[in-house]
Order: C-alpha cells, then structure tokens, then sequence
C-alpha cells in the first residue's frame, strides 16, 4: 500500500472527471504509488447532472466517495453569506467544514488533494487537516481566479507565467509552495499578441480591454491555453515527488530530500508529461 490520500471535488464539469482517470490510470499502472482512501465532493446525488456522473464515476473506480451536499446545509445562513454578509459566511463555512471533517477524519491519509473543489475551506479544516491546491500561478505570483490571475500577467506584461501546487492555509492562495512549473510567455507565438495588445492600448486602456473582450481576448486565451495544458503535468509530477517521498509535507511545511524547501521546481518534468498525458 503506498501513499494515502483523500480526494476533494465539487464535480461540476468534466474536467473534474478527466483529472480523476488520469490520476486513477497512473495508480492501477503502478506509476502512482498511493491510495485514494476517499473522494469527498459537496453535492450529493440528484443535485446537478455533471456531479452525478462524476460520482457515478468514482464508484467505477471502486473509490469511496463521501457526499455532503453544501447546498443543503444551514441554507438561510449559506443566503445570508452569498448575499453579502461576511460574518454569515465565515460562520456557515466553520460549520460546515466542522461536519467535513466529521466524515473524513477516520480515513487517516497523509494529506487531501483539492481537484476543482469550489468552495473556500475554513481556517480550523486548515489547520487540522492538510491539503493541497493548484493555484494558476508561479509563487509570488498573482492571486485570485484564474481569469484574475491572466489579467494580472497581462497588466504587468510578464515574460513568463505557471502554477503551483501549495498546502492550503486560512490566507488564500498564499500557502507553501509544494511544486510548481513556468513556461514562457515571449516565444513567436505571443509576440504577436503582445504586439497587437500594445497597438491597442494607445488608443484604451487595459479596463476597457478588459470590459469589451473578455475571456475572448487572443493573447488571454493563448495563456490560458498553455497554463491548463500543465494542470494535470503538474499534478502528476507533484503527487509522483510525494509518492515516492522526495518531496514531504509535515506541520505546514514542504521538504526536499529532509531540507526544508521553497517548492520544487518540476518544469522539466512537466515539460515531458505534456506529450504523454495528451
């Protein structure tokens, strides 16, 4: 038996069920040696069509799941919280991830992988529990969404872009860095984007750019077309490093080889993974 860990999924796209089978696939190879002992996900059954297939799916796989529907619970203070009120949604999220970890806690893995789970956890899950997340962006880098995290590199015509996978802490996005790759965002197939924006932005700014393209600005899709082709890279090369124990995660802190570490810098790995994971 090798490395256990527990999976968390909100399984609202098929993304969510794609980044699973890669996982899976390289488990039943031998090329991941760990155990999902878990695949938590905060839709239950019945609530939406693409979760349902994604739990449908780990059952094919003969993993565990456990469902506690987030939509479910305490729903007029969740209302209150997506309405606006802060402290309510502080509050609902302490609770719930209270009743999470109720329903994980017998599992006993190593650490929990975050695989599109779109709710903030809370600060008592991160201090008690240790998980992982990918974060579209190099550390240091820009924080937000992914659409945010574009925009920013874009602002500051950065010569280079990434992700990172990092342990979860109650600041968001701003945990240790575990691994993480860069790619660059100089090479002739930018320079022309980079030039058309430039030609543009003498006549608007990048708000009014912003404002009037959207997700369907050219040099914002190009980035974005590089950055998620590293996602599942990126995962499999952090998980491969923790799996064999090179890379170690203990009280909030990463360590290579028994060094403490800033985070691994697994481009070349990455790199290599493109073709064979596509």
């Amino acid at each position: 038996m090798g490395l256990r860990i527990g999976w968390f999924s909100t399984g609202r796209d098929t993304a969510a069920g794609q980044l699973l089978q890669v996982v899976v696939k390289a488990v039943e190879s031998g090329e991941l040696p760990l155990e999902i002992a878990f695949v938590f996900s905060n839709r239950e059954e019945g609530e939406g069509v693409e979760s349902d297939s994604f739990l449908r799916l780990v059952k094919t796989y003969g993993l565990r799941p456990v469902t506690f529907s987030s939509r479910c619970f305490e729903p007029g203070l969740r209302r209150r919280g997506l309405g606006g009120d802060d402290e309510a949604l502080a509050l609902w999220r302490d609770r719930y991830h209270t009743e999470v970890l109720k329903r994980i806690d017998s599992f006993e893995v190593a650490f929990s992988f975050l695989a599109g789970y779109m709710l903030v956890v809370s600060a008592e899950m991160c201090l008690r529990h240790t998980m992982l997340n990918l974060h579209p962006a190099l550390p240091g880098g820009p924080k937000g969404t992914w659409q945010e995290v574009i925009w920013q590199l874009i602002g500051q015509k950065a010569g280079e872009a990434g992700a990172m996978i990092h342990l979860v802490t109650p600041e968001l996005d701003e945990g240790p860095p575990v691994a993480y790759c860069r790619f660059p965002l100089t090479s002739p197939e930018f320079d022309a984007l980079w030039a058309e924006l430039a030609w543009r932005r003498q006549h608007e700014s990048l708000a009014q750019i912003i404002r009037s393209d959207g997700e369907t600005n050219p040099l914002f899709q190009m980035i974005r077309r590089h950055e998620f082709a590293r996602e599942v890279p990126l995962i499999l090369a952090t998980l491969q490093k923790l799996a064999h124990g090179a890379v170690k995660v203990a009280n909030g802190r990463v360590f290579l080889s028994g060094t403490p570490s800033p985070g691994v810098d697994v481009s070349a790995e990455v790199e290599g993974l493109l073709t064979s994971v596509y």
